[in-house]
């Protein structure tokens, strides 16, 4: 069975050289993500450059996205490089603080003062650290230690129930913004959104470096919550990142959330990624927990797009190995998924030709004895809309451009094909389809195959055409 969930990996020192990198994408990756938050421009280009000749030499799609670090609010440095705390102790954040100790530690972001006050609650170290605040006197935040434990270099900081003013892009990622559309990636995901205005802002930058890369809102923040429909209506697609947004909204509520997210943005026609935690015990071991395999797979029936891994690719002892065992829980998951598309088109009003001829080919498909769906699309929204709902065929996007090819990387249920440039005739883009589809061992002399087209071809946005074909008819008919 075909895998219709992508796979997005992360690439760190476990997994930046070039032996690894080609067993990953034979591993089936479908997606890089370069985690801005460490190495340096020099350090992602490398890995640009390293997996560009990988996919050459393996021959498949493999898209690119670049990950903003954010306004990442940490704790500073100590002296002896990590403290333990006490429960019940006082534990002073403090904004003119060097290095910190048992009784203090300095603090990266200093507006932080102006965004707590009294009887607010943070959370070190991704929740295991919590500390009530007491008072705030000058630049310093006075807290009561609750839960107490280790607390090392650097490690980051969140309000309980969210409202830190920090902005979504800092100067970093301004610069990062350039980088990225310097290295043609595909994908860019922007950290800690709280409006539709901070990913507007985002796609003005990156228009103005010169790319035309897909905008990933990630939701991480409490505050996004209530603005949800407004991001995911200002960018191309939306990562669940289960990790700030379990901190700030509570680890229990985040599971209805990922449902949500998931659903509202199909029904935008948005991209969905889900993160953080995916297969965590593969850092260290060859096979992924009970819980982990679950999770993976009720992200599948969710209906997300790609599942990711973050440490398990970047730093993990197994990188391959996750690759392998996501990729066969995704597949195993998708066996069991409803195929329902009569419901699914309930309530659907269809204002374009080119989407009308979308859902046209997924209910035909499904009905008849299909064997896969050919996309002839220029921009990729045809493969979008198709992708959008469950019809339980293979979707092939056949395109000539480059820049489309590697969007369509993380649309589920999409294989991108490249072809030629499509010739005038729409007899002979036809033949060229079911060539292409047959060369890539999709189809079979005698399959049915529904194709999608746009007249005049070449047209962007404009397919208006729809032919439900055999494969090898017309050869022979043409023969005789």
């Amino acid at each position: 069975m075909q895998r219709a969930t992508k796979i997005v990996a992360t690439l760190g020192p476990a997994s930046s050289d070039a032996s690894t990198l080609t067993r990953l994408v034979r591993a089936g990756i479908d997606v890089v993500r370069l985690n801005f938050s460490h190495g340096t421009p020099d350090d992602h280009r490398l890995r640009v450059e390293t997996l560009r000749e990988c996919i050459r030499t393996v021959g498949r799609t493999v898209g690119i996205m670049a990950d903003l670090q954010g306004p990442k609010i940490r704790v500073g440095k100590f002296a002896n490089n990590k403290i333990q705390l006490q429960p019940g102790q006082t534990f002073i954040l403090d904004a003119d603080c060097k290095l910190g100790d048992n009784e203090r530690v300095g603090l990266d972001y200093p507006e932080l003062i102006g965004d707590v006050e009294p009887g607010n609650v943070l959370l070190l170290d991704d929740g295991r650290i919590v500390l009530d605040i007491e008072r705030i006197e000058g630049r310093c935040i006075y807290t009561t230690v609750r839960v107490g434990g280790d607390l090392s270099n650097n490690k980051g900081i969140n309000r309980q129930g969210g409202g830190l003013s920090a902005p979504a892009l800092t100067p970093k990622d301004k610069e990062d913004i350039k980088t990225a559309a310097s290295l043609n990636v595909d994908f860019v995901a922007v950290s800690f959104p709280k409006s539709g205005a901070d990913m507007r802002q985002a796609r003005e930058l990156l228009t103005a470096a010169g790319s035309d890369a897909l905008l990933i809102a990630k939701i991480e923040r409490a505050e996004a919550i209530p603005a949800l429909e407004e991001i995911i209506l200002a960018c191309d697609g939306i990562m669940v990142a289960r990790g700030d947004l379990a901190v700030e909204v509570g680890d229990a509520a985040v599971p209805a959330l990922q449902k949500r997210m998931i659903r509202l943005a199909r029904e935008h026609n948005r991209l969905t990624i889900t993160a953080t935690q995916m297969m965590e015990s593969m850092i260290t071991s060859p096979i992924p927990t009970r819980a982990e395999v679950s999770d993976v797979a009720n992200a599948v029936l969710d209906g997300t797009d790609a599942v990711m891994l973050s440490a398990e690719t970047a730093a993990g002892r197994y990188p391959v190995e996750t690759v392998e065992a996501m990729a066969r829980v995704c597949v195993e998951a998708e066996k069991s998924q409803e195929v329902a598309l009569e419901r699914d088109f309930l309530n659907r009003i269809f204002t374009r030709i080119d989407q009308s001829i979308a859902m046209a080919a997924l209910f035909s498909a499904h009905h008849l004895n299909v064997k896969a769906i050919a996309s002839l699309t220029q921009s990729g929204s045809t493969a979008l809309w198709m992708s959008r709902l469950n019809c339980g065929v293979p979707i092939y996007a056949l395109t000539p451009e480059v820049r489309t090819r590697y969007k369509l990387s993380m649309y589920r249920g999409v294989t991108p094909i490249m072809v030629k440039e499509l010739p005038s005739d729409r007899d002979a883009v036809l033949a060229d389809a079911e060539t292409e589809l047959t060369r890539a061992g999709a189809v079979a002399p005698g399959d049915t195959i529904v194709l999608t087209i746009g007249e005049p071809i070449g047209t962007p946005g404009g397919t208006n055409t729809l032919k439900i074909v055999k494969v090898g008819e017309r050869s022979a008919s043409q023969a005789s």
